[in-house]
């Protein structure tokens, strides 16, 4: 198939680590990839920062164009989780997912997919769900891929590359959860 043949997707990208699996396999299959950062619910600015730039790097190696939504919606984001803390992920995935996939469809791709699906900490049954209900909102087709099979590549990828490999999800939540200590299992 000719490079001008190939079909286009839009891959939302998360962090740069989780990009390295993920565009391999949709390389190798034939699309002519370009991704997508859009993650407002990172905290501190900062982690945002690093993030973007590991995912500037391997978009840079694989040579495959990147939108940047530089939106920083911190106060959007608190709005939105206050009191709903247990239902966040909910949120986040369908902000993102759903911006994706608005943008594939007015920009002209054929399809649009996420790295949500390549990590092992996210909910991966939800993503799919989401980014199915986001395909048949916005009339654009969302390729799933169970990418979770390339994680222990990815990662290791990501450490020969230098990549700066975050400890937590992004939102505050996420980072607060990593150092709290679990409950243990009381019986009353």
């Amino acid at each position: 198939m000719r490079a001008q043949d190939r079909k286009r997707i839009l891959v939302h990208a998360c962090c740069g680590p989780c990009l390295l699996f993920p565009l391999e396999v949709l390389i190798a299959s034939g699309w002519k990839t370009h991704t997508f950062f859009y993650n407002p619910h990172i905290q501190p600015y900062q982690e945002w920062q690093r993030r973007l730039e590991a995912a500037r790097t391997v978009a840079t190696t694989f040579e495959v164009p990147m939108i940047v939504r530089e939106d920083y919606e911190l106060e959007e984001f608190f709005r939105q989780t206050a009191f709903r803390e247990n239902r966040r992920c909910l949120y986040c995935y369908s902000r993102r997912i759903e911006t994706a996939a608005r943008l594939a469809k007015k920009s002209g791709f054929d399809a649009f997919t996420t790295t949500l699906l390549y990590s092992k900490r996210q909910n991966h049954d939800l993503v799919r769900q989401i980014g199915e209900e986001a395909a048949s909102a916005f009339s654009i087709p969302f390729v799933y891929e169970d990418f979770r099979k390339g994680w222990a590549e990815g990662q290791h990828k990501a450490i020969a590359m230098g990549l700066y490999r975050q400890q937590y999800c992004g939102c505050v939540y996420s980072e607060r959860d990593r150092f709290l200590p679990k409950p243990k299992n009381r019986q009353a």
